[in-house]
């Protein structure tokens, strides 16, 4: 699949959204350099994952990039100051792309899958790792090279490395900065499927449409119910069980999906 930008680029970079039927395609557009992150891409990523989720004709993201790699990470200069002062990149009160609860901002309800190629540098795994499912380019590169810049990794790489990897195989990478390839990331858990470079994102858009076609409300409760577990224990998720049950037997859908069933036909929901 080749996604034209809507638009070229500013200099400093933009997320550019397209829908293609109930995904929001969220592409990372600052090829020229690498995909370097600045802080007006962080702002408009933040907007685009909050757009994704408020809006309800839309049911899966895919995270992608423009150009040959994912991201080389953060644009230093343009970040420094920020980080300095310790300014938020993403404002307060977005969905936090990155997904692990920060303070002061939404967590995410509805799927992405991270559609990831080439460099794949520092924020880049962090964001991959904040998605649902990640579909990696044969060729793909990773490194979690923070501690190479005098920095310690603030986007979920210290968390969701270990929890995927174990806490060796996480320090391995955390603590040298070294590189890894995608027969690698797909060992250690970081990734699920690893295709050819040029089928990255067709593999990406058909995993979500696939989930586009599911029930909208019992996709986002298992997808929330399944972190839960993992983030605070089994005894939480299945403690929601009952209270989940009641809003899906009570929804348009769960009746759409028994006709379905009796009509032996695909099921066409509505997400309510």
């Amino acid at each position: 699949m080749q996604i034209e930008a809507t638009n070229p680029p500013p200099l400093h970079g933009c997320i550019d959204t397209q829908v293609v039927g109930h995904v929001l395609l969220i592409g990372i557009n600052r090829p020229a350099k690498r995909n370097g992150w600045t802080p007006e891409m962080f702002r408009q990523l933040g907007e685009a994952y909050t757009r994704l989720d408020d809006d309800p004709e839309l049911r899966v993201g895919v995270l992608h990039a423009f150009g040959d790699h994912f991201t080389a990470g953060l644009d230093m200069p343009s970040v420094q100051a920020h980080l300095e002062r310790g300014e938020r990149l993403i404002p307060e009160g977005l969905v936090e792309p990155h997904d692990f609860g920060k303070p002061n901002y939404r967590r995410r309800t509805k799927p992405v899958i991270a559609a990831v190629k080439g460099i794949c540098f520092t924020v880049g795994i962090e964001l991959m790792l904040g998605a649902d499912i990640v579909v990696a380019g044969e060729e793909c590169r990773f490194s979690q090279k923070e501690v190479q810049r005098g920095l310690m990794p603030g986007g979920g790489a210290t968390l969701r490395m270990s929890e995927r990897a174990g806490l060796g195989n996480a320090m391995l990478y955390l603590l040298t900065g070294d590189e890894f390839d995608a027969a690698t990331a797909y060992r250690l858990n970081f990734v699920q499927k690893v295709v050819p470079n040029a089928l990255v994102l067709d593999e990406a858009v058909a995993i979500a449409q696939r989930i586009a076609e599911q029930a909208p409300l019992a996709v986002t409760a298992t997808r929330l119910n399944a972190i839960k577990a993992v983030e605070e224990g089994p005894a939480a998720a299945v403690a929601d069980f009952p209270a989940i049950s009641k809003r899906i037997f009570a929804s348009e859908d769960w009746a759409e999906g028994v006709r379905s069933f009796v009509e032996k036909r695909a099921a066409r929901f509505k997400g309510r």
